[in-house]
Protein backbone atom coordinates (compact mmCIF):
# COMPACT_ATOMS: atom_id res chain seq x y z
CA UNK A 1 0.00 0.00 0.00
CA UNK A 2 1.43 3.52 -0.72
CA UNK A 3 1.02 6.59 1.18
CA UNK A 4 -0.11 9.87 0.11
CA UNK A 5 2.85 11.92 1.20
CA UNK A 6 0.75 15.76 0.32
CA UNK A 7 -2.10 17.08 -0.71
CA UNK A 8 -1.82 20.02 -3.54
CA UNK A 9 -4.66 22.68 -3.38
CA UNK A 10 -6.54 22.88 -6.80
CA UNK A 11 -4.78 26.35 -7.38
CA UNK A 12 -0.92 24.52 -7.38
CA UNK A 13 -1.99 21.44 -8.51
CA UNK A 14 -0.21 20.11 -12.42
CA UNK A 15 -3.14 18.93 -14.50
CA UNK A 16 -0.52 17.36 -16.77
CA UNK A 17 0.86 15.03 -13.71
CA UNK A 18 -1.95 13.25 -12.66
CA UNK A 19 -2.19 9.70 -14.32
CA UNK A 20 -5.29 9.01 -12.42
CA UNK A 21 -8.34 10.94 -11.44
CA UNK A 22 -10.25 9.69 -8.53
CA UNK A 23 -14.46 10.70 -8.62
CA UNK A 24 -15.95 11.46 -5.22
CA UNK A 25 -19.02 12.66 -3.91
CA UNK A 26 -18.78 15.78 -1.46
CA UNK A 27 -19.08 13.50 1.65
CA UNK A 28 -16.18 11.26 0.47
CA UNK A 29 -13.92 14.24 0.00
CA UNK A 30 -14.24 14.81 3.46
CA UNK A 31 -11.02 12.80 4.78
CA UNK A 32 -8.35 12.36 7.66
CA UNK A 33 -7.85 8.48 7.51
CA UNK A 34 -8.78 6.03 4.52
CA UNK A 35 -7.23 3.97 2.30
CA UNK A 36 -8.96 3.83 -1.53
CA UNK A 37 -8.40 1.93 -3.96
CA UNK A 38 -7.54 3.39 -7.33
CA UNK A 39 -8.77 2.24 -10.60
CA UNK A 40 -5.73 0.00 -11.36
CA UNK A 41 -6.14 -2.13 -8.32
CA UNK A 42 -3.43 0.09 -6.66
CA UNK A 43 -4.49 0.99 -2.53
CA UNK A 44 -3.17 4.34 -0.91
CA UNK A 45 -3.50 5.61 2.45
CA UNK A 46 -4.51 9.07 3.26
CA UNK A 47 -3.49 9.72 6.92
CA UNK A 48 -4.16 13.43 7.78
CA UNK A 49 -3.37 15.38 11.42
CA UNK A 50 -7.09 16.71 10.92
CA UNK A 51 -10.16 16.12 8.62
CA UNK A 52 -9.94 18.00 5.28
CA UNK A 53 -12.23 18.86 2.67
CA UNK A 54 -10.73 18.19 -0.82
CA UNK A 55 -11.58 20.13 -3.49
CA UNK A 56 -12.24 19.54 -7.26
CA UNK A 57 -9.04 19.85 -8.63
CA UNK A 58 -6.47 19.26 -5.62
CA UNK A 59 -3.90 16.55 -6.13
CA UNK A 60 -2.82 13.52 -3.96
CA UNK A 61 1.09 12.78 -3.85
CA UNK A 62 1.91 9.48 -3.82
CA UNK A 63 4.85 8.06 -2.12
CA UNK A 64 5.87 6.65 -5.47
CA UNK A 65 6.06 9.80 -7.25
CA UNK A 66 2.51 9.46 -9.42
CA UNK A 67 -0.47 12.07 -8.87
CA UNK A 68 -4.19 11.70 -8.41
CA UNK A 69 -6.28 14.51 -9.48
CA UNK A 70 -9.67 14.94 -7.25
CA UNK A 71 -13.08 15.23 -9.15
CA UNK A 72 -16.40 15.89 -8.00
CA UNK A 73 -18.74 13.79 -8.51
CA UNK A 74 -22.54 14.43 -10.06
CA UNK A 75 -24.53 14.34 -6.53
CA UNK A 76 -28.74 14.48 -6.38
CA UNK A 77 -29.15 18.12 -5.57
CA UNK A 78 -31.88 20.64 -5.49
CA UNK A 79 -31.58 23.94 -7.25
CA UNK A 80 -33.19 26.60 -5.71
CA UNK A 81 -33.87 30.02 -7.68
CA UNK A 82 -36.29 32.69 -7.24
CA UNK A 83 -37.65 35.62 -9.25
CA UNK A 84 -38.51 38.19 -7.21
CA UNK A 85 -39.75 37.65 -3.47
CA UNK A 86 -38.32 36.44 -1.34
CA UNK A 87 -35.18 37.14 -2.49
CA UNK A 88 -31.90 34.48 -2.95
CA UNK A 89 -30.10 35.94 -0.06
CA UNK A 90 -33.37 35.27 2.42
CA UNK A 91 -33.53 31.83 1.08
CA UNK A 92 -29.82 31.65 1.84
CA UNK A 93 -30.42 33.33 5.19
CA UNK A 94 -33.37 30.62 5.63
CA UNK A 95 -30.94 27.40 4.52
CA UNK A 96 -28.15 29.03 7.13
CA UNK A 97 -30.18 28.71 10.22
CA UNK A 98 -31.01 25.78 9.72
CA UNK A 99 -26.78 24.88 9.16
CA UNK A 100 -27.67 23.06 6.07
CA UNK A 101 -24.13 22.46 3.86
CA UNK A 102 -25.48 24.96 0.49
CA UNK A 103 -23.19 26.18 -2.74
CA UNK A 104 -24.33 29.80 -2.89
CA UNK A 105 -24.06 31.10 -6.65
CA UNK A 106 -24.98 34.61 -7.80
CA UNK A 107 -28.50 33.30 -9.55
CA UNK A 108 -29.10 29.73 -7.54
CA UNK A 109 -28.11 27.49 -4.44
CA UNK A 110 -27.56 24.31 -4.26
CA UNK A 111 -28.35 21.59 -1.55
CA UNK A 112 -28.82 18.02 -0.72
CA UNK A 113 -32.46 16.89 -1.51
CA UNK A 114 -34.63 16.91 1.44
CA UNK A 115 -38.33 16.76 1.28
CA UNK A 116 -38.79 18.81 4.43
CA UNK A 117 -36.30 21.42 3.10
CA UNK A 118 -38.14 21.22 0.12
CA UNK A 119 -41.51 21.93 1.43
CA UNK A 120 -40.09 25.12 3.67
CA UNK A 121 -38.80 26.62 0.32
CA UNK A 122 -41.54 26.45 -2.05
CA UNK A 123 -43.78 27.51 0.77
CA UNK A 124 -41.42 30.64 1.20
CA UNK A 125 -42.12 31.34 -2.93
CA UNK A 126 -38.90 29.63 -4.35
CA UNK A 127 -38.76 27.48 -7.32
CA UNK A 128 -36.84 24.19 -6.17
CA UNK A 129 -35.56 21.86 -9.08
CA UNK A 130 -34.28 18.19 -8.93
CA UNK A 131 -30.44 17.99 -10.65
CA UNK A 132 -27.27 16.01 -10.55
CA UNK A 133 -24.44 18.16 -10.30
CA UNK A 134 -21.04 18.31 -8.36
CA UNK A 135 -21.82 20.08 -4.73
CA UNK A 136 -19.16 22.64 -3.61
CA UNK A 137 -21.08 23.86 -0.08
CA UNK A 138 -19.70 27.14 1.19
CA UNK A 139 -16.56 25.93 3.84
CA UNK A 140 -18.44 28.56 6.34
CA UNK A 141 -16.82 31.13 8.67
CA UNK A 142 -14.86 28.30 11.10
CA UNK A 143 -12.82 26.59 8.04
CA UNK A 144 -9.17 27.20 8.24
CA UNK A 145 -7.36 27.57 5.08
CA UNK A 146 -9.23 25.90 1.89
CA UNK A 147 -10.59 22.80 4.12
CA UNK A 148 -13.19 22.70 7.00
CA UNK A 149 -12.61 23.13 10.91
CA UNK A 150 -15.13 21.99 13.28
CA UNK A 151 -18.24 23.82 14.14
CA UNK A 152 -16.90 25.33 17.49
CA UNK A 153 -20.00 27.60 18.70
CA UNK A 154 -22.78 26.77 21.19
CA UNK A 155 -26.15 26.81 20.45
CA UNK A 156 -28.37 28.10 22.87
Amino acid sequence: MHRVTEIVPADRADAARAGATLTLSHGERHLRRKVIALGDGTNILIDLPDARQLRHGDQLLIEDGRAVAIAAADEPLMEVTTSGRPSLAVLAWQIGNRHLAAEIRADRILLERDHVIREMLTGLGATVSDVDAPFHPEAGAYARGHHHGAHKHAHD
